[in-house]
């Protein structure tokens, strides 16, 4: 297809005729029918007249007139007939020329082009809809920056069709631009959703898929079934402290109760670790060794770090050792307090054993040391046999509690473990052989009070709202902010933390990935064409780049490639999920988090479901499935839309993923920033005064990294185009328009290169359309004087 075909193939209809395209059985087109109507605004007959028509002329023929009178007088009225004839048809033509000049801009729907109506496609209509069209307002929609508000209401009135779309009866008065945390329900059912940044989109779209009653695969059901179960706030809330104290006495009792059976130190511990996932003495991970990673080799390690003590410490550098803060000790004290008044414990003996706790607490606590001391001394990823480690540390059954922590992956002896902090791993062996052994401490057990406290709060997020409030009374005393999360929004976390291998299967699906990795292939062609073309001036840096660029490959992460849902639902056949109890359903979620840690073994990298941007690994550039969702991707979507949301997303994330080692930007780049600013600021009104701010070099490189993104994700829709000229549209909008409309719904707050953006990304359609002959409207400002024109310092586009 050639570029004067492609662009005939991309005209678009005018905004006066956004009405369906004529019937099938009505053969005239738009400009016959303007015709027709010409002439009989004129009285001129559309047919040639019949014999009748004669013979009634005939009759009224006046006296004394010839029939040679009548054939004469009858030639001149044809005559003038045709001469009229003619005008008005030339008169038809010329403004028909006219209309395809101003309309040759855009991307017309062919008779290939469907309005698309899937669910998908409704909720964006509604979305669209109720937003601000920038080709309504060209003179003040681009010029808001980041952080500003619109001044205008969302109404679009009647200019996209006749009528609402989707059987909306009336549209939302008053709504403004920007809707962040706000929603609106119409037509019963439907929600405008606002466009939110790319994390609380997935975690949306997640929220959807878990609260739906499709039917699904057994894996896939017990998934759902946790979910709710944490959403179930009411039976947690019946439920109370129970299961926890129920737990306890099945674990033997604790000194706190009064009743408690005195088992061995080890065989608790090991019994956490495996069932619990509670470490109150030290932390356990998988990973490579950062030493062995230059070398090439994948090969993880059991890696043993401090714990996440519960009383809060300062680092005195001084001393250059930690302590605990006398201010800070009164809200722990009153945490502890708390927390066993809720559990049930007696007042009188609260104090003792709070006290107990406390102090043993802060004896381990002054052996830590922030990761900026033991990276400086060399404290971590140190080398050591687990059989080493047992001499070094005699209290704990190393070899035991790690079995215990990876069965049934093997550990023996003589296998390396490294470890993140050596001294601290001496001092609480130490400490807890010193309380173990202190006869007037063993009657009331408080190694055995300070595991369980640690399990206490490995279990709070499945108990009711007083163990939460409590904690975050905590935080607050210390002086942390404690967000408000969601509770839906806490369950979905929750949930992926033992089903992570569940959730991507939800994300993924045949018709999502394909278009996905078509689009990526489109985009990532374009951005190397793009690449080849710019001049560095600095050859030894362009020819470095472009080799770096040529090596990488797109790649969808689906991370569900070997696993079906029939390979699903047998990895999950054991686990059983109860509808009312919350508390069972998270002791099996923390035996599933077990077996996450386990897998990390074998995998070349750990699975991120939350993961929305891309990364570099090997010579692969690896886009994960969570960045494919509503509102910014969807299957059924326009592609027109797709690369207009999440195209240019996908495009900014490969400039700035792949040219951070690069900061430098060439005079050409340099002066295609300066081009556009200088637009802006004529646009703005604000060129040539004393109060136009002069761009810093991360501003420069960024307008040119916005605009070149765009470029991009308009350039790869057209070869999508050339290879597939079919795409449905929305609202009878052209292709072109609901490209760029798409773009503008999204504002820079979404985006995590705000801080260097000094002007809204969607001013950037203003510098497209300026020099590009695909824009549905000419963005020009009568009332405003613009001294500037881009098309002096910019290449004209396509």
């Amino acid at each position: 297809m050639t570029e004067n075909q492609l662009e005939h193939e991309l005209l678009p209809l005018p905004q006066s005729s956004f009405a369906q395209p004529p019937a099938p059985d009505h053969p005239q087109g738009p400009h016959q029918n303007q015709l027709l109507q010409g002439l009989a605004q004129h009285d001129i007959p559309l047919h040639p007249p019949s014999d009748s028509d004669s013979s009634t002329q005939n009759r009224h023929r006046l006296p004394g007139q010839s029939p040679r009178w009548t054939n004469h007088r009858r030639l001149i009225l044809l005559v003038l007939l045709g001469s009229s004839l003619w005008a008005i048809v030339l008169v038809l033509v010329y403004y028909s020329q006219q209309d395809v000049k101003t309309q040759s801009k855009e991307i017309t729907p062919t008779e290939k082009v469907t309005q698309c109506l899937s669910k998908a496609c409704q909720r964006a209509s509604v979305r669209l809809y109720t937003s601000v069209d920038p080709f309504s307002h060209p003179c003040d929609y681009f010029l808001i920056t980041c952080g500003s508000d619109r001044p205008w209401p969302t109404t679009r009135g009647k200019q996209r069709s006749e009528g609402p779309p989707l059987n909306l009866q009336r549209q939302p008065k008053g709504a403004e631009m920007r809707t962040k945390k706000k929603e609106k329900n119409l037509d019963g059912n439907m929600k405008v959703e606002e466009i939110l940044d790319r994390k609380n989109a997935l975690m949306r779209y997640l929220q959807e898929a878990l609260e739906s009653k499709s039917r699904s695969g057994s894996a896939v059901q017990k998934v759902k079934d946790f979910y709710r179960s944490c959403l179930d706030t009411k039976s947690i809330e019946t439920a109370g402290v129970e299961p926890f104290l129920t737990l306890v006495q099945q674990l033997g009792g604790w000194g706190i109760s009064g009743q408690w059976n005195q088992s061995d130190f080890n065989s608790t511990l090991k019994v956490l670790i495996r069932q619990y996932a509670s470490f109150p003495f030290f932390n356990l991970y998988v990973g490579r060794d950062p030493n062995e990673i230059l070398r090439g080799t994948d090969r993880k390690y059991i890696q043993i770090d401090e714990p996440d003590l519960l009383i809060p410490i300062a680092w005195n550098n001084t001393a250059q050792k930690s302590i605990a803060k006398t201010q800070t000790l009164f809200p722990f004290l009153a945490l502890c307090q708390r927390y066993l008044a809720l559990l049930g414990a007696p007042s009188g003996s609260n104090i003792v054993h709070v006290g107990m706790f406390i102090s043993l607490s802060s004896e381990l606590a002054v052996a830590t040391s922030p990761l900026s001391y033991r990276l400086l001394n060399g404290l971590l990823y140190q080398r050591i046999t687990i059989k080493e480690l047992a001499n070094e540390a005699p209290v704990i059954d190393w070899l035991g509690c790690l079995q215990a922590a990876f069965h049934p992956h093997p550990v023996r002896p003589e296998d390396h473990v490294l470890l993140h902090n050596l001294p601290y791993i001496v001092q609480m062996s130490n400490v807890i052989q010193k309380w173990l052994t202190e006869h007037e401490l063993r009657s009331s057990g408080p190694v055995r009070t300070f595991m369980f406290l640690k399990l206490l709060h490995t279990f709070t997020p499945a108990l009711d709202s007083r163990f939460r409030e409590t904690e975050r009374r905590f935080y607050l005393a210390l002086g942390h902010t404690v967000p408000e999360v969601p509770r839906w929004k806490h369950c979905i976390t929750e949930t992926e933390k033992g089903f992570d291998t569940v959730l991507p299967h939800i994300l993924t699906d045949m018709a999502t990935q394909r278009k996905a990795e078509e689009m990526l292939e489109n985009i990532f062609s374009i951005f190397k064409t793009k690449l080849n073309h710019l001049d560095w001036g600095d050859n030894n840096s362009q020819q470095s780049l472009m080799k770096k660029v040529h090596s990488l490959t797109p790649r969808l992460w689906t991370q569900t490639e070997s696993k079906r849902e029939s390979e699903l639902d047998l990895l999950f056949s054991e686990v059983n999920i109860s509808t009312r109890s919350y508390f069972s359903n998270y002791i099996q979620l923390l035996d599933l988090q077990r077996q996450r840690r386990n897998r990390l073994f074998n995998q070349t990298q750990e699975d991120d479901i939350f993961s929305v941007r891309p990364f570099h690994s090997g010579n692969e550039v690896i886009f994960p499935m969570g960045m494919f969702v509503p509102p910014f991707f969807h299957a059924t979507y326009p592609r027109a839309m797709n690369y207009g949301i999440l195209g240019i997303f996908i495009a900014k994330d490969i400039f700035h993923l792949l040219l951070q080692d690069d900061p430098s930007l060439s005079e050409a780049g340099t002066a295609m920033a300066e081009c556009v600013w200088a637009h802006y600021l004529s646009t703005t009104g604000r060129a040539g005064g004393g109060n136009a701010t002069v761009l810093s070099a991360v501003q420069r490189r960024e307008i040119w990294l916005q605009y070149s993104a765009l470029q991009v994700a308009f350039q790869a829709y057209q070869q999508s185009l050339q290879r597939q000229p079919e795409d449905s549209a929305l609202l009878h909008l052209s292709l072109t328009h609901l490209f760029l409309t798409s773009f503008a719904q999204v504002d820079c707050d979404t985006e995590p290169y705000g801080d260097s953006m000094p002007l809204e990304p969607s001013f950037m359609i203003t510098v497209l359309c300026s020099t590009s002959t695909l824009c549905p409207a000419a963005l020009e400002c009568p009332s405003k004087t613009q001294l500037h024109s881009l098309k002096a310092c910019l290449p004209h586009s396509s």
